[in-house]
């Protein structure tokens, strides 16, 4: 086992792992007491969360990657050197001082800023990201989490680590040998046929989200929903938690409130122009960033 830690002290705009991975950016990070989800707040706690890191990441076999956040430092312990991986999928790299800097003073914004500071975006791997955002619909999180983690027991590689058996999340290879009637069976419901299709769209080599990033943003999230189960909610949802999309802002309920409450002048009649008018209202480059603060602040009781 390799262990190591990053000092919070040297990221910018500090980090707070919880609110980051139980905002309902991500479904393919767990928390090992299994309370994932359990506290709303979701704001600082130490607990240990693990994710598998997929072999098309890795270059190899898939790895288990445990990491908490205590005394000041994100703790990591994995069977491979995991300080490049946390920093990709937790953002680590961005400078959050500078991203709070460049969005625009407002009520609503700093409230949501001051209340999570240190929660960062992430980037998952597009294939899961697809997939969790297809079964989002009208879903809670925590049930969410649970059909992603089915689909891991079921169809993903397992892996052995410090005397556990955990699942990585199935290739788009493994997931297309599932029938409607399997997935039906894991509790995904209507979003089965939608699910089987997608994965076998990419097995196959008939798309593949990644050929989104060479896109400009907009010709990326129409890119996106070719895949069935997936309009433009759930397009800038992948865009902006897995293709670095970092301007793309999903159109869901909590954000359409705020719209209505604070920017009713951004309400455009259609997707396309709402999402182009909060887009350029929460600062343009980095309104994604923007939108998942406001969307964790109202979805947690904050005030608006």
């Amino acid at each position: 086992m390799e262990t190591g830690e990053i000092p919070l002290e040297t990221l910018p705009g500090g980090f707070d792992l919880q609110a980051t991975v139980e905002s309902g950016q991500t479904y393919v990070w767990s928390r090992e007491d299994d309370r994932m989800f359990e506290d709303t707040l979701a704001h600082g706690g130490d607990a240990w969360y693990s994710t598998v890191v997929p072999e098309a990441v890795t270059g190899g076999a898939p790895a288990v990657v445990r990491a908490r956040q205590h005394d000041g430092r994100l703790e990591w312990e994995a069977a491979v050197d995991a300080h490049d991986h946390l920093v990709r999928l937790l953002r680590l790299d961005d400078d959050l001082d500078a991203i709070m800097a460049a969005t625009p003073e407002d009520p609503l914004l700093d409230a949501a800023f001051d209340r999570y500071r240190g929660m960062r975006l992430v980037r998952d791997p597009s294939f899961p990201c697809l997939v969790s955002f297809i079964c989002s619909a009208q879903m809670r999180v925590s049930r969410i989490h649970g059909m992603q983690e089915r689909l891991a027991r079921e169809y993903g590689t397992p892996v052995e680590f410090d005397g556990a058996t955990y699942h990585a999340f199935p290739t788009p290879e493994q997931l297309a040998t599932a029938t409607e009637v399997d997935l039906r069976d894991l509790s995904l419901g209507y979003r089965a046929p939608y699910v089987a299709r997608t994965a076998e769209m990419v097995a196959t080599g008939e798309a593949h989200p990644d050929t989104a990033r060479s896109l400009d943003y907009e010709d990326a999230r129409e890119f996106l929903t070719q895949f069935v189960g997936v309009g433009e909610k759930v397009a800038d949802c992948v865009a902006l938690f897995s293709l670095d999309f970092l301007e793309a802002v999903p159109l869901d309920t909590w954000i359409r409130t705020a719209i209505a409450d604070h920017y009713p002048d951004c309400e455009g009649g259609n997707y396309a122009e709402t999402s182009r008018a909060i887009r350029e209202r929460f600062g343009g480059d980095y309104a994604g960033y923007a939108q998942t603060y406001v969307f964790f602040h109202l979805r947690t009781g904050g005030e608006t």
